[in-house]
């Protein structure tokens, strides 16, 4: 079973161990209908779970309204820090505020200024989401999201730059085919500059290691091994997000423009292109999320010694971060 019917408090509903579990989790994170919770209903999703916790829940409660009101609060407030999330930086908001920007990075016939400026925004919004949903439970100085999201752009914007200048002064390409060889840039130089911002954040883990747990959540050491596995699932997870969203809608546009509909009306190309992004969009996100569980696990004999040596479990989890 992947879902849960009895509630448990600050735990998923749906079951981590299972990728539909995963995906179905990952849904309910990034709906974007809680961006419109008002902040009355906000307050008493807050108020409702407080009550659950102190065991004075009013009669009638159901377990769905419980889902519910943890799945309003999550949203929108950040679990270390307790106050709200900027609504474009959310979760649930990456969607529909990230939607336009991956419009404008697959508009044809970029100009070196539009490259640019497309690039650079994206970067700056994943930057931004990134530090809003952050771990605050122990202090990280801003040089560091400053130094990931320097890499990021300069990354993003040199790759994307280089190739669109390499493929204009290919003799090899017709125009037709440089046009739509242009469409596919985005993405290496997407690609690459999330796996730069995970390695710039996070590279003090490979020296320092992560902690992982036994059977019962218990910390038995830190071990430098799983943070090399935690940063190479991350990087790979970042590395499939953005393949749909800027992979599809190219392949996809090249086909629908040639239909006469849009060869005869020129001014619907860009609706429907940004149709087939937000859909791109909304598919690739949780998909890529759900391709490895939050806690994943770990063979001791794959680990340091030491490690092996503090536990009789054969198996131990760490958490790989997003």
């Amino acid at each position: 079973m992947s879902e849960y019917e009895t509630f448990q408090h600050g735990k998923p509903r749906f079951d981590q161990n299972t990728f539909s579990g995963r995906f179905r989790h990952f849904l309910d994170v990034i709906d974007p209908s809680t961006l419109f919770t008002s902040e009355k209903r906000l307050q008493e999703s807050v108020e409702l779970l407080d009550r659950f916790k102190q065991g004075t829940l009013p009669p009638g409660v159901t377990d769905a309204q419980l889902w519910q009101a943890q799945k309003i609060k999550q949203a929108i407030i950040h679990p270390d820090t307790g106050e709200k999330i900027l609504m474009p930086f959310r979760m649930s908001g990456f969607i529909p505020f990230g939607t336009p920007v991956v419009v404008g990075l697959l508009l044809p016939n970029q100009t070196l200024v539009s490259t640019i400026f497309w690039q650079g925004l994206n970067q700056s919004h994943n930057a931004c989401v990134n530090y809003s949903n952050r771990n605050a439970s122990k202090p990280a100085p801003a040089s560091k999201f400053f130094q990931g999201y320097l890499g990021a752009v300069t990354s993003a914007v040199s790759i994307a730059v280089g190739l669109n200048v390499l493929i204009q002064k290919s003799s090899r390409f017709s125009p037709t085919t440089r046009l739509l060889v242009q469409r596919f840039i985005p993405f290496p130089a997407v690609a690459t500059a999330n796996v730069c911002n995970v390695v710039l954040m996070r590279h003090s883990e490979l020296s320092e290691g992560i902690s992982v747990l036994d059977d019962n959540g218990n910390v038995v050491g830190t071990s430098k091994v799983a943070a090399k596995h935690a940063l190479l699932e991350t990087a790979l997870t970042r590395v499939v997000m953005p393949m749909p969203i800027l992979m599809l809608p190219p392949i996809i546009m090249a086909a629908l423009e040639k239909l006469p509909l849009l060869q005869r009306r020129r001014r619907l190309v860009l609706p429907v292109h940004s149709l087939v992004c937000l859909a791109a969009f909304g598919l690739a996100l949780p998909l890529a999320i759900s391709l490895f569980p939050q806690m994943s696990q770990i063979s001791v004999n794959q680990l340091e010694p030491e490690i092996a040596m503090a536990t009789d479990c054969k198996i131990v989890t760490y958490n790989k971060g997003l």
